[in-house]
């Protein structure tokens, strides 16, 4: 029973690595998704909070890896980036700094 148990254990650790891996044919789109109910769908925001579509990816990154650390303060922020891996947050970072940025 024992040896069941964790065989199933590595079969379903083994599924969630596969899943968190490949999320579709653009990982940081994915990753991104999340941040539309602040930042604005693909990044524009269109109230106070500020946009992230066009930004440089390395700015992006630092500030989430600061938001990560307590090195940055802010509401919800820290707390958010507390969830994203390093590769995650380079990902959403690359795939903002993809988009169009904002007319001005």
């Amino acid at each position: 029973m024992r040896l069941r148990t964790m065989i199933v254990a590595l079969v379903m650790l083994t599924a969630f690595g596969a899943t968190a891996q490949n999320a579709g044919p653009n990982p940081g789109r994915a990753i991104a998704a999340s941040c539309a109910n602040c930042h604005g769908t693909n990044g524009v925001s269109i109230g106070p909070v500020p946009s992230l579509a066009g930004a440089a990816k390395g700015d992006l990154a630092t500030k989430m890896q600061e938001f990560k650390s307590g090195k940055r303060t802010g509401t919800i922020m820290p707390q958010l980036a507390k969830g994203y891996t390093d590769e995650q947050i380079d990902l959403a970072a690359a795939w903002f700094a993809s988009q169009p940025a904002p007319a001005k």
